[in-house]
């Protein structure tokens, strides 16, 4: 009986210990499942962390600017004038040369006086010739037809002092400054055309102050353009300095050919540097206005196109969005997108290196 409970309790003992033993062994491998799990997630993170690219970011920032229109045009006399007689002549006296500063109402030219006398003769006679069928019309001693013929060759022959005196002593209609003399006092002025836009001129005179500007604006903007709007003005022989006008005179139609219409800015010349000719760049101030602007290093150029685009970080990972380009501040530009948002990362460094999709590594 001892014999039989001794092998009993030998077998009891045995099975514990290999349900132990197996036991510990699924623990066993567990553990090391787990561990080369988390070793191959170690690996993973480790070789993407490797590939990540390191960038630097920004946000895209917003600022408030005044819209312009910018254009270059050539300055242009804000009067110019071709001073002539009405009828051809001799010259007496020419009393200014090519840079004289003239006054309104200056006598500029001095034509010969000889038709002017005849003229002022044959006035004399004709008023003393109708003093005297006046008399007569009002004692009914001649008629109505008679006194309407003195009365008439009286009329003419004033108007035609007039006319004399006009042309005979040329005065400035203007202030300003002599800026071509074409004859020489003893000559006769003929008539004829002998200016660059072909009219007859003995003198040309230009008003500098103000001057004035012609730009052909797109008729998207007509509806906000308004007369007096601000105009700032820069030339390159004066970059320093920084020239104020306006919005003038816009004309009522649109060009058919160029879907533009033109518009005059006056800019002021107080001290009269500026000249006639001179090459000019005209921002015309339109409204302000809230824009995105990033730092113009982070706009990239697709290759063969003119298409622009910059990079954001989306979660760690980049996204190339296509812009376009409008106002430059500094080193920054304004960029339009509908997906660009204020406050987006954009990338600064490194983007030269990205695709879309590209693992991030952001430098501080």
């Amino acid at each position: 009986m001892k014999a039989k409970t001794y092998n009993t309790c030998f077998q009891f003992n045995s099975s514990a210990v290999l349900q132990r033993f197996y036991l510990g062994l699924g623990i066993l491998l567990s553990v090391i499942l787990v561990a080369c799990g988390e070793s191959k997630s170690t690996d993973n993170k480790a070789a993407e962390d490797e590939n990540a690219i390191p960038v630097s970011v920004q946000s895209v920032q917003k600022e408030n600017i005044i819209r312009t229109l910018d254009y270059t045009a050539t300055l242009n006399a804000f009067t110019e004038i071709h001073a002539a007689p009405a009828s051809p002549g001799r010259i007496s006296k020419i009393n200014v040369e090519v840079g004289s500063r003239i006054k309104k109402g200056q006598v500029l030219v001095q034509m010969d006086r000889t038709q002017l006398t005849q003229a002022r003769s044959q006035l004399e006679n004709a008023r003393y010739n109708f003093e005297q069928i006046d008399t007569l019309f009002s004692l009914q001693s001649i008629s109505e037809q008679q006194y309407e013929q003195a009365k008439t060759q009286y009329e003419v022959a004033k108007a035609n002092v007039d006319f004399l005196k006009e042309n005979t002593t040329l005065l400035s209609p203007i202030n300003g400054i002599v800026t071509a003399k074409y004859y020489e006092d003893g000559e006769i002025y003929s008539g004829a055309p002998n200016t660059e836009v072909g009219k007859a001129a003995i003198l040309t005179l230009m008003q500098i102050n103000p001057l004035k500007a012609m730009v052909n604006i797109s008729q998207s903007h007509f509806p906000e353009l308004k007369k007096g709007m601000v105009a700032k003005v820069h030339t390159d022989i004066y970059p320093e300095q920084v020239f104020d006008g306006s919005v003038y005179k816009i004309y009522p139609t649109i060009n058919a050919a160029t879907r533009t219409f033109p518009t005059e800015v006056l800019v002021k010349n107080n001290n009269e540097i500026l000249r006639p000719g001179m090459f000019s760049t005209i921002k015309i101030e339109l409204h302000p206005e809230d824009i995105l602007v990033v730092p113009a290093i982070a706009v990239l150029k697709q290759e063969g196109t003119s298409k622009r685009f910059i990079f954001v970080n989306q979660n760690g990972t980049a996204k190339q969005i296509q812009v376009k380009l409008g106002k430059r501040i500094n080193d920054k530009i304004e960029v339009i997108a509908d997906e660009i948002k204020e406050g987006m990362e954009i990338i600064v460094e490194g983007q030269a290196n990205l695709l879309n999709g590209s693992k991030l590594k952001i430098v501080k």
